[in-house]
């Protein structure tokens, strides 16, 4: 919260307590799965992450997300490696605030959208303007998620 105030965007902070799922969060903070963004750290080398936001209503593609970074592996850091890297534990990862400013891909479907982003501990939110966070974060707009099978 306070890496957001500090750059001055709007935002709003709810929080819901602990939750099972991501379609109970969303219910919780009153909003459509889609709405509710996933932060997700992404390994892309030895000592080398990049944040990637998707929309809850998807899921993230490997292959994508491979392509765009220009390599042919990539893997998600376990818990304490994910902390380790933001400052976060896993289920409240946020681009604001993290211990280390890491690249950031977008998913284009936050552009024009009102989102909610993790706020750094369980069951608290960040409402924000999705082009806010793209802006802040230099973030690189790119289809990096699917629909989900089924």
């Amino acid at each position: 919260m306070e890496a957001a105030r500090a750059a001055g965007i709007d935002f709003d902070v709810r929080r819901i307590g602990r939750v099972r799922s991501l379609e109970e969060a969303a219910a919780a903070f009153g909003i459509e799965p889609r709405d509710l963004i996933k932060t997700l750290v992404v390994r892309k080398s030895e000592g080398e992450h990049v944040f990637v936001l998707v929309p809850g209503d998807r899921v993230f593609s490997w292959a994508k997300v491979r392509q765009l970074l220009g390599t042919n592996r990539i893997s998600m850091p376990d818990a304490a490696a994910a902390q380790e890297v933001t400052g976060y534990e896993r289920g409240t990862i946020t681009p604001f605030g993290a211990k280390e400013r890491l690249p950031v891909i977008a998913d284009p479907h936050l552009v024009g959208r009102r989102i909610n982003l993790g706020g750094g501990a369980h069951g608290v939110g960040l409402t924000v303007n999705g082009d806010d966070v793209i802006r802040l974060f230099d973030a690189t707009v790119a289809d990096i998620s699917d629909t989900p099978a089924g």
